[in-house]
């Protein structure tokens, strides 16, 4: 099979299997106030993440690009939605087109229709510093996510099978490219140590990409004759991941995916630590069943969404949100618990920063 028929069958895979039925972020609720003393006309959801300075925290993620027409489309439509909301965006790996550069218009796309917007390169990990300036170049891009895919590439029948070092390219990109480099997982959740490692690597700027959004390992079995099925339950659910990476490395810059449905779970992930909230699936869905128009109005909705949870707490900024309390059940507490974070810190805190997670009881 070609690479680009692997891309249209990966976005076809990608709605037919749809998200995980348990969603991690429905174990966090917030602790109500009855007095926020603010107003939705004073709620500013403006955030800067490291160098980048974004209108809001959402980030339409990687998706797709290098499988011909078809995927130039929807990638033109998410950047025209982008584009009306202020929104960042992501374009799938762009691997295809450096191989074949008849490709390069699915991507190229994203900026055409998104001009002024803030737009992320893609490479995975495989990738050399030449291959990563190219795909910048090809974007004028702002930054450039390096993806970590190891579940998805083990179940792809055509995948990579040798993961050997990574963890040294990426810390050479990172020193030598002119853009920031953020490092995300693609649905299996970023633990402690692997953020610690990137950490020390001098990336800081992480992409969890929790279990629970478009799961890739579903999407490859389906592809398989002999399924590996053990692999579609694989990973760390999106809360839980969020908080550990920020728990082992406060300074980082953290963005939140997997499964985000709306603003209220945009607010979760932003309250547990994150600084950006990254999207996939739902965007998708919404463009492919309503076009540009109805992809614009579901990310003006969970921007009405976000703002509105903002006011409920009395947060009116992005870091004011993330000193809420709010309280944590369910396996997400139980999966904490075990890796020895004490969740009381979300329950009680009253105005504590993010950096006091890293603190001794």
């Amino acid at each position: 099979m070609s690479r680009s028929e692997r891309k249209k069958d990966h976005m076809t895979y990608a709605l037919s299997t749809g998200m995980a039925s348990y969603n991690s972020l429905d174990d966090v609720r917030f602790v109500h106030n009855s007095l926020p003393e603010t107003s939705v006309s004073r709620v500013d959801v403006s955030v800067t993440i490291g160098e980048l300075s974004l209108s809001s925290p959402i980030i339409i993620n990687a998706m797709t690009g290098g499988g011909g027409k078809e995927t130039e489309v929807v990638n033109s439509r998410m950047a025209a939605a982008a584009a009306g909301t202020g929104t960042a965006m992501a374009v799938g790996s762009q691997m295809a087109a450096l191989k074949d550069e008849r490709e390069s218009y699915t991507y190229k796309t994203v900026r055409s229709n998104h001009p002024n917007g803030v737009i992320f390169a893609n490479l995975g990990s495989e990738l050399t510093i030449q291959q990563a300036r190219e795909a910048v170049e090809m974007l004028e891009a702002d930054a450039l996510q390096i993806h970590l895919n190891v579940i998805q590439e083990l179940v792809m029948p055509e995948g990579d099978r040798d993961f050997r070092g990574a963890l040294h390219r990426i810390a050479e990109v990172a020193a030598q490219l002119e853009v920031p480099v953020i490092v995300k997982e693609v649905g299996f959740g970023m633990s402690r140590e692997a953020a610690a490692l990137l950490k020390e690597a001098g990336i800081k700027m992480i992409d969890t990409g929790g279990h629970g959004g478009t799961n890739f390992a579903a999407i490859e079995n389906k592809r398989r004759t002999h399924t590996f099925s053990f692999f579609n339950e694989w990973g760390i659910t999106t809360a839980a991941s969020i908080i550990e990476a920020v728990h082992a490395c406060p300074s980082l810059f953290v963005i939140g995916s997997g499964g985000i449905r709306n603003g209220a779970d945009m607010a979760k992930a932003i309250a547990l630590g994150a600084e950006g909230v990254g999207m996939a699936g739902n965007v998708l869905a919404a463009v492919q069943k309503h076009g540009q128009k109805g992809a614009e109005q579901f990310l003006q909705n969970c921007i009405e969404e976000l703002k509105m949870i903002m006011a409920a707490t009395g947060a009116e900024t992005i870091s004011q949100l993330q000193t809420k309390p709010l309280v944590i059940t369910g396996k997400t507490k139980e999966w904490l618990n075990e890796r020895g974070i004490n969740t009381k810190r979300f329950s009680q805190r009253d105005g504590f920063s993010i950096s006091d997670l890293s603190e001794d009881d």
